[in-house]
Order: structure tokens, then sequence, then C-alpha cells
């Protein structure tokens, strides 16, 4: 296999862990987590079989504890470290007409107060990135003033990115819409980069593969992005309507190799690039232990398919106009099985074969299912 996937690294949400669900029910399941020391237990197991999800990223309030250095030593026991920290500007009353953007500079400031609360979590975590998601926006013409709310936004960024320290990053991440249906305040990665340019080389984008409109051309906004300098992150699922938060590579596997293609092309694999890979998935229907390692695992095979790309033989068909010559170049390596090939990857490395297999016959689940009864089981909002 090709020596790059060794600098795979795929990060995984505390969040994914917890019980979650539609606009009309949350589901509970046996031996879902209570506390997040609990989250990065069953994180790290999926580490221990994929060996490819070395940290766990954290959501303030969500994950918040009274002692983030302990916290930070309880993942290192458990073979994994604390990643980015995501902060939460959407689940508070004062938030309802905007957090960051809002015309009120009180709520502004309370939002802002958030954040640096954010980063001194990171600190105390060691975090590199701290990544921000708004849900400001407005539902009906005339609602809110566009031009407005954007210098608002900037002006609050701003303030949030002269706090950070030398070594860490602001990712602003974006959606086209949800929970705002007019206008979201952050919709698309035009806005995204031009509200990170403005501040500095550290602030950089966060790529949500389903913050999309339908039949967007996401392998193209990555390029792009990379061209830039300003990829920063990815936020990996799996859309088939709307921000569905599915399996990564379940609607559209050609659509995830199509988007590793170009991540491996512009360097996005080089640990220099600072791209940072994660989950972000909310599993309502399926046990979320394997769901997370089913989309690790979807990521790798796509990634392993696009290392096949033969480049010096698609450049050639490019420059010579040789459109199906190209194209069938990419659909050679797309259709190529490469599910043996990485089954003996892992177990040169000393991993499981069949990482799926090992979680189900490991034990594990029916063992968290035994010992986590009792308690408030997280979810969304804990």
């Amino acid at each position: 296999m090709h020596a790059l996937l060794d600098e795979l690294r795929i990060e995984l949400p505390s969040w994914a862990f917890g019980n979650s669900g539609t606009r009309f029910k949350v589901f509970g399941t046996p031996g879902t987590p209570r506390t997040v020391w609990e989250k990065i237990a069953d994180a790290a197991t999926v580490h221990r079989v994929t060996g490819l999800a070395p940290t766990v990223a954290l959501h303030i309030p969500w994950d918040r504890v009274d002692d983030y250095a302990a916290l930070a030593a309880h993942a290192r026991e458990h073979g994994v470290a604390l990643g980015t920290i995501n902060s939460n500007t959407f689940q508070d009353d004062a938030y309802k007409f905007g957090s960051l953007t809002h015309v009120d500079a009180t709520v502004r400031q309370k939002a802002i107060d958030h954040h640096l609360d954010c980063i001194e979590v990171m600190h105390q975590t060691g975090s590199r990135d701290l990544k921000i998601w708004l849900a400001d926006g407005t539902n009906y013409p005339g609602q809110g003033d566009i031009r407005g709310r954007q210098d608002r936004l900037a002006a609050s960024l701003a303030t949030i990115y002269r706090h950070l320290g030398e070594d860490q990053r602001m990712v602003l991440e974006y959606k086209f819409f949800e929970p705002a249906m007019y206008m979201t305040d952050v919709p698309d990665w035009g806005t995204a980069y031009a509200q990170v340019s403005a501040l500095g080389e550290r602030a950089v984008v966060c790529l949500d593969t389903g913050h999309h409109a339908p039949g967007t051309n996401i392998e193209f906004i990555v390029a792009q992005l990379l061209r830039l300098g300003k990829l920063g992150s990815f936020d990996f699922n799996s859309r088939f309507y709307a921000d569905d938060d599915l399996i990564v590579g379940a609607a559209d596997p050609f659509q995830l190799f199509r988007i590793m293609f170009e991540v491996v092309r512009g360097g996005g694999l080089d640990a220099r690039s600072g791209v940072a890979l994660m989950l972000d998935q909310c599993h309502n229907v399926e046990a979320k232990i394997p769901g997370q390692i089913r989309s690790v695992l979807n990521v790798l095979e796509m990634t392993a398919r696009a290392l096949l790309v033969d480049v010096d033989g698609l450049v050639a068909a490019q420059e010579a106009g040789d459109v199906l010559g190209a194209n069938g170049i990419v659909m050679d390596a797309f259709y190529t099985d490469v599910r043996p090939a990485l089954a003996q990857w892992r177990t040169e490395r000393g991993l499981p074969a069949d990482p799926m297999r090992a979680f189900a016959e490991s034990g594990y689940q029916q063992a968290i299912d035994a010992e986590r009864v009792g308690g408030t089981q997280s979810s969304w909002g804990a």
C-alpha cells in the first residue's frame, strides 16, 4: 500500500458516542456514555481496532469538566489525545437572533466570552484548533441587515482571533441552511474564506461534507481551498437530502473518493499541511461505536483507492485532450477492490485484519451495556 496511508489520521467527535436522533425523537441505547470520560473510552476503542483515530474532539459546554489536565491524562491512558475544541452558541436563549452577529453588543460579548473560555480549555488540553460553527442567520427577508451582520461577525471573529495562542488556529465552518432558513451568516466556503482571510494565517476553513446544496461539486471546493492554503479541516459525514450526518460514504462513495483524490493531489495528507480529517455524525439507529469504525474504514478505503490513480497517465491524457482516457484512469482506481490489501496492511501493523469483527468479538459492547446502568446518558446538550 502507498506510504501516505501511514499519514492518515481521523479525529473522532465525542458527541457521536452519545444519544442522537431526529427533530422528533432522541433515541436511547444500552451502553451509551454518561460522561465525557466514557466517551473517550469508546473513542479509544475505535482507535484500538483501526489504528487511525488517535484524537478526540470535544464540544464545549457538552464536555465541560473541572479538570481538563486530568481529562487529557485520561485520554493518554487510553491511547488517544484530545483534539479540536468545538464551541456552542446555538443552545442558549440569548442566541435566538444570533450570537457573534447579534445586534445587541451584550449578546455578542457573551458569545465572544464563550469562545475565550474555549481557548482557555485549549491551553489546558494542548489542543490546536478552535472550531466555530454558527447557527446565526434569519428566516425572512428584511428580518436582519445582511451587510451589518457580516460586519459584526468580522469584528467578533477578530476579537477571538487576537486571543489565540501562537500555535493555535481558528477554524470557521460554513452551512448553507438550518436552523436559519432564509439566510445563514456563514452559508458557503466563499463567505468563510473571506472572513478568515481578513484575520490572518492561523484562521482557516472547515468543510463539512454534508453542508452543501444538492449537486454541489465538493471536490472543487476542496481543491480551491487547498490551492489557497485555507483548508483547515473536514467534518466527514454523508447526506441524502439535507444535513443528514450519516456514515461517511453511505450516500455516495464515489464522491468521497473524488474528495480524497483532491486531498491527496493537494498535499492534504502531508502532516505539514495542517489539514485535519474529522468525523461529524449522529448515529440515530445504528450502534455508535461500530458506526464510527465503519466511517473510519470508509475514509481509509476511498483514500487507498485515490492513491491508486495513475497521476502521470492522467496528466498525459488531460494534456492530450483524451476525455475518455482520463476518465477511465480515474474510474479504474475507483473500481479497484483494495479491501484485501488493506487487511494485509493492518495485519502488518499489528491491527485486526477485520476491525468490525474484532470489535464485535471483543465483548466491549456487552461490557459497557452491563456497566453503564443508571445515571443520565449523554445526548444533545450533554
